[in-house]
Formats: C-alpha cells, sequence, structure tokens
C-alpha cells in the first residue's frame, strides 16, 4: 500500500528565529559602525584644514597656454582671493596690469559655502556619535541608540558630502554659466579700481584706439568683466571684454566690416546681449555663490550687412541686430531691484584656469569618504532589510 509520505512529515520551527538573528546582527553592525564614523570625523576634519585660512596661503599662477595674453598670479587664503598681480594683453582693450587689493579681498561663494557644509558635516557626526554611542554611565533614549536613527542621521552626512563635491565640480563645460553678468568681481576690488578713470582707451576691432570721456551723469561699465569660478576643483578666471548694447560705430570700422578687410572675433557669446550688473554686497565683499540669476538674451543671428544706425546705435558688427528700444533710467540701468544694470555685448572672451593642489586633494579625500560612507550606509540596508539592490539606493533618500 502506497504511504503519503508527506503528510507524514511534521515541520519543526528553527532554533533560531530570524528576527532574532537579525537584531543580533544589528547590534553588532551598530557597534562596528563607530570606527567607520570615527574615521569619517577625522578625514572631515582633514578637509576642514585645507580651507583653513593659513598664512601664507596657496600662490597659484595664470596663464593662458601657448600665448601670453593673460599672465599673472594669485593667492589664495582660506575662502578668499588676498592678493594678485595679472598682466593682460586683449586684442579689445589696452595692454593692462590688475592688482587685486589686500584690503578688499575676493570672496569665492562656492568655496564658502563648502567650508559651511563641512562644518555642518562634522557637526552632525559629532551629534550622532555622542547619541549613538554614548559615554559610560551616561543614559541615551531608545530613539537615538536605534538603527533607524544612525540611518537617518548618515543619509543627512551622505547629501552633505554630495553637495560637498559638487561646489568643487562647478558647472559643466558645456553650458553656459550666466551668473558673470551679475557676479562679476565689482571694480573697488582692484588698485585702481577698474573704469575709474574719467578718459579711457579702447581698441575697435580693426584695432584703432578710440578715446571717449566718461559722462558723469551715466552709468558706464568697466571695461572688463572679471569673473572667478570653481570647475574640476581648478580656480576658473573668465574674462570678457564689454561693449554697450547701445554704443554708436565708428564709421572705418562699418566699412571695413562691409568689405571684409576687419573681422569680429568669433566666441560663444558673440550674437548675445546681456544684462550687466556687478554685484557688491553690503559689506562691500564680492559673492560668486548663487546662479542662473539672469539668462542671457539671445539675438537671432543676421546675415553680415551693415544697415544704418537706429536711434538706440549699432554695436561693432553689422551681423548683431538693433535691440529694441526699452524703458530705461536716466543712468543708463534698467530700474528694478538690480541696479544700475545696461546691456553689453561681450567682445572678447577668454578663459584661464589654475589648478590648485589644497582644492585637488581635498575634492580626492571627499570622493573617499563618500565611497566609505555609501558602503557603511549599504551595509547598514541590507541588515535592516531596507536595501532595493540599485546603486546609490539605500532606504529612503
Amino acid at each position: 500500500m502506497d504511504t503519503d509520505i508527506s503528510s507524514s512529515w511534521v515541520l519543526v520551527a528553527p532554533v533560531c528565529s530570524p528576527p532574532l538573528k537579525q537584531n543580533r546582527e544589528l547590534d553588532w553592525l551598530v557597534e562596528e559602525l563607530r570606527e567607520t564614523l570615527t574615521n569619517l570625523k577625522h578625514g572631515l576634519e582633514d578637509c576642514y584644514a585645507l580651507l583653513a585660512p593659513i598664512d601664507p596661503g596657496s600662490t597659484l599662477v595664470l596663464s593662458t597656454p601657448r600665448n601670453e595674453i593673460v599672465k599673472g598670479t594669485i593667492t589664495r587664503v582660506g575662502t578668499r582671493i588676498v592678493k594678485g598681480t595679472i598682466h593682460l594683453r586683449l586684442r579689445t582693450v589696452p595692454h593692462q596690469t590688475l592688482t587685486i587689493n589686500p584690503d578688499h579681498p575676493i570672496h569665492l561663494g562656492a568655496l564658502t559655502s563648502l567650508h559651511t557644509l563641512l562644518t555642518h558635516s562634522i557637526d552632525l557626526l559629532n551629534l550622532t556619535l555622542s547619541y549613538s554611542y554614548p559615554a559610560e554611565g551616561t543614559v541615551s533614549s531608545s530613539e537615538t541608540s536605534s538603527p533607524q536613527f544612525l540611518a537617518a542621521q548618515l543619509r543627512l552626512l551622505s547629501q552633505s558630502l554630495s553637495e560637498a563635491s559638487q561646489f568643487l565640480k562647478g558647472p559643466p563645460l558645456t553650458t553656459s554659466d550666466p551668473s558673470w553678468t551679475t557676479r562679476s568681481v565689482a571694480p573697488s576690488h582692484f588698485t585702481p579700481p577698474l573704469g575709474s578713470h574719467p578718459q579711457t582707451t579702447h581698441h575697435n576691432i580693426l584695432g584703432q584706439a578710440t578715446s571717449s570721456s566718461s559722462d558723469k551723469g551715466a552709468f558706464s561699465p568697466p571695461p572688463l568683466s572679471f569673473y572667478i569660478s570653481i570647475q574640476d576643483s581648478c580656480i576658473v578666471l573668465w574674462l570678457r571684454s564689454l561693449e554697450a548694447a547701445d554704443a554708436p560705430v565708428h564709421f572705418g570700422t562699418k566699412l571695413a566690416l562691409a568689405i571684409g578687410t576687419a573681422r569680429r572675433l568669433e566666441h560663444d557669446e558673440s550674437d548675445r546681449v546681456f544684462g550687466f550688473c556687478c554685484n557688491t554686497d553690503e559689506t562691500g565683499h564680492h559673492t560668486t555663490h548663487d546662479t542662473n540669476l539672469n539668462p542671457p538674451k539671445t539675438l537671432p543671428r543676421r546675415p553680415s550687412v551693415i544697415t544704418s544706425t537706429t536711434e538706440t546705435g549699432i554695436p561693432l558688427s553689422g551681423r548683431r541686430e538693433a535691440r529694441p528700444p526699452s524703458s530705461k533710467s536716466h543712468s543708463g540701468g534698467r530700474n528694478g531691484a538690480r541696479g544700475d544694470e545696461i546691456d553689453v555685448y561681450v567682445r572678447e572672451k577668454v578663459r584661464v584656469e589654475t589648478a590648485d593642489p589644497s582644492l585637488l586633494s581635498l575634492a580626492s579625500k571627499l570622493s573617499a569618504l563618500g565611497h566609505t560612507l555609501a558602503h557603511a550606509r549599504r551595509n547598514l540596508a541590507i541588515v535592516m532589510g531596507e536595501y532595493t539592490g540599485e546603486e546609490g539606493n539605500c532606504g529612503e533618500d
């Protein structure tokens, strides 16, 4: 007679239930994370020291490759550029030397924000260690010593490290960063200030020197836009030679453009008009943190035809379309919160970058700390049953 073997088996409960085993693994992992968090704290303190304002600072060389258009040095101390001398040999402005005023240093907003994030991360780790691993004789609540609390703290720390790395990476080179229109260094940061002379000599695209006396009642932009940003852990200097959008054109320039004996300098911003004004805060310190405040207004490209002068004037190239009249104040700037803002064209654009060893080291340390933190979060999420198997997903972010 056949016997149903399956009916004769009796299920026996395991000696150690999964919840109890999981709790033991969590307790062990939480204790092991104490050393990991301590090492993370020491690593962040090393990163913090790389941004400390310690004299004499880092002296960096600025030089354009294969030519001497830009040549000079700057000195960074902490999050500021405290001094520098830069020799310029641009084609559209007279040769000159810019000297940064030591009494009025340039504050780099990206590094200031990075310094704040590092301070916040260190404080967060100190609180996490003190609550999750209290000293002997100290009573801690079950909420602050639970794995869930630890996972939440590590998630906040991961977000701070990701933002810090993004500040060092900066905007991508493939996209245009319009923040120079409002965050260029103010003329007062230089000795003498940019555009401080009552009579300024300009060079048109033919190389002809033209002198123009500034009107005391009119607001005119500095001849240069001096903008500093951080990209790939390097300090990047953007120099732009500016021209007012309503500036008249010399007859010789129009004739040379018409017959083809002169050509305008071509770059990716040559056919755009920008609303430009230097930014200075209440204390007189230049900041460069905010981005995308003033997207450029792009004019349609037109054939190389010289047209007659309109009421607003024609820019240097006949390819540019005259801007339609707009309501402006008598000072030449728009009425609004941004104060004296005028429409300008970019005649010449130069990019110079200099590698900062301290920032490169800082980026490497932050990357290593981020990988260590991600590994710890993944292990904790696996034991807690919150890991979904997707890279970078350790519970709810």
